[in-house]
């Protein structure tokens, strides 16, 4: 009788458990990065450009990108509906060189 009482609590506490691992939950408790609702394509985006939370983000190497790298600049991709790229491209002297997904490429020459 005791093995059988062990057996029902381990297996209440296991259906317990699983239950807290549900995918349903509170959105406010996820975290999502600002662009995860745009097509990146095949875009490896780094890091914000200016700060952290920068919607233009420092863009990696991929088969598309390398025509684009260069030792005197920085390739950063901007979401093609940011509001704030006009002040970004004044600001920072960036040239727009390509598109992919929903994002604009610019380089940004270095200082």
């Amino acid at each position: 009788m005791r093995h059988h009482l062990i057996a029902a609590l381990a297996g209440a506490a296991l259906i317990g458990g699983l239950s807290a691992c549900s995918t349903g939950g509170s959105s406010k408790s996820q975290k999502v990065p600002a662009y995860a609702s745009y097509d990146t394509a095949d875009l490896v985006l780094i890091r914000g450009f200016r700060a952290a939370g920068d919607p233009c983000k420092v863009t990696g190497e991929t088969a598309y990108t390398n025509q684009f790298l260069s030792d005197a600049a920085t390739l950063v991709s901007c979401p093609a509906s940011y509001s704030g790229l006009p002040a970004f491209v004044q600001e920072t002297g960036a040239r727009r060189v390509g598109q992919r997904g929903d994002f604009l490429l610019y380089s940004v020459p270095r200082r």
